[in-house]
């Protein structure tokens, strides 16, 4: 495919993450059998892209101080936070709702331990991200699994009628992803009030994961939870982090937010029972990226990002068989391969074998996911081309 697009060389320049210790990179071999030397990683939820000069800076600085001791008074990495809130998103927070914790993975596991015990049901909106479901069984908890409907338009929808025949009493929690992650639905204002009324019907305590939040196209918009439906504040759980929009994730710095105070308090002996204490780096990065510098690198980013999601689509619509879901936010792209009528042993080996690319299994992703691949497309946009040039060859027969 060629592309005819001017380059911007913090976007289009390929930086070899062969060899340092990637994990989306260095581990495809061993996870699919896809060889870095001339392999695509495309699964892994991390960018190929460096991040803002500002947040490099302060890395920089740090390591030329050369002590890399205890982090201290995080009143400016709160303030932060705080100011990308309300100017990013409209939603004002104070210093002591916000709780940092090691990346959202660890997150969930704290807010499990926190609000449920072992045999407890957690609500799943289904696919949905794969780590969901790792951590709540892992700690002993059941994942109850609310597919999603799929609706005319292509996009997912929940089906709270059909999820209210599910419901036994004995769940406790639901996880929510906002905007979603692997479809890159962002819900609208009725839904999420609609999803509240649900919580609050079953006694459900609600984490709102929006990790992805600053990472939407043009045509939608993202309202966070606590402003779509301010009267559930007393079972709501915000999770939120500068990692995915930065592409910081390896600081591992994460943000529980928790408005209510009965919550806070629970939350808060828990992290006072776990020695949690953040990691250094990511405090520096933070408030580096939450600036208007790094704002401005956002919303070119989302450009970018935006132009990557065309490339791809467009080439994906070119297989016969293949389809990707609209993208209204992510840079995770979900591409449903029922319409090739393969197994699911054929289609891997194309995708894999013959194109060299490393992506997610959607089965992984929960009920739902069966026929789907995801595709990480935060990358520059010659390998998105080159993607799209392998994957167009390896279905060849099919056009």
């Amino acid at each position: 495919m060629t592309l005819d697009t001017p380059f911007d060389p913090r976007f289009d320049t390929i930086i070899d993450r062969r060899g340092t210790h990637s994990a989306k990179w260095d581990m495809m071999e061993k996870v699919y059998g896809v060889a870095p030397e001339d392999g695509l990683a495309m699964w892994v939820a991390d960018m190929d892209f460096a991040s803002p000069a500002g947040v490099r800076a302060a890395v920089a600085a740090m390591a030329e101080h050369g002590v890399f001791g205890y982090f201290g008074d995080d009143a400016a990495y709160k303030a932060s936070i705080r100011w990308w809130m309300r100017e990013r998103h409209g939603w004002e927070i104070e210093d002591a709702a916000i709780f940092t914790t090691h990346g959202l993975v660890n997150a969930v596991g704290l807010c499990l331990h926190t609000w449920s015990h072992p045999g407890d049901g957690v609500v799943l909106f289904t696919p949905v991200y794969h780590a969901f479901g790792r951590v709540i069984r892992a700690s002993g908890r059941r994942v109850v699994e609310c597919p999603l409907a799929l609706r005319p338009d292509g996009h997912y929808a929940m089906d709270l009628e059909a999820y209210e025949a599910q419901m036994t009493g004995g769940e406790k929690i639901a996880i929510f992803c906002s905007p979603h992650n692997p479809g890159g639905r962002v819900w609208t204002g009725e839904e999420l009030s609609a999803l509240a009324n649900f919580c609050r019907r079953h006694d459900l305590l609600l984490i709102s994961d929006e990790v992805h939040h600053d990472l939407v196209f043009p045509g939608a918009r993202h309202l966070p939870m606590p402003l779509a439906a301010p009267e559930i504040a007393d079972r709501l759980v915000m999770l939120t982090a500068a990692s995915k929009t930065f592409n910081i994730a390896g600081s591992h710095v994460g943000n529980v937010i928790v408005e209510d105070a009965a919550l806070r308090s629970a939350f808060t002996a828990t992290m006072g029972a776990m020695g949690m204490s953040p990691n250094a780096f990511g405090m520096h990065m933070v408030p580096a990226a939450y600036s208007p510098e790094g704002a401005a690198w956002v919303d070119d980013l989302v450009t970018y990002l935006d132009g990557n999601r065309r490339v791809f689509d467009d080439g994906i619509a070119a297989i016969p068989g293949l389809r990707s879901m609209p993208l209204e936010a992510t840079y995770l792209a979900w591409v449903d391969c029922a319409g090739t009528g393969m197994e699911r042993d054929e289609l891997l080996r194309r995708v894999e074998r013959e194109a060299r690319i490393a992506v997610n299994h959607g089965p992984t992703f929960g009920a739902g996911g069966e026929t789907f691949l995801r595709f990480n497309i935060g990358m520059p946009r010659t390998q998105i081309a080159e993607a799209v040039d392998r994957l167009q060859a390896a279905f060849a027969d099919l056009q």
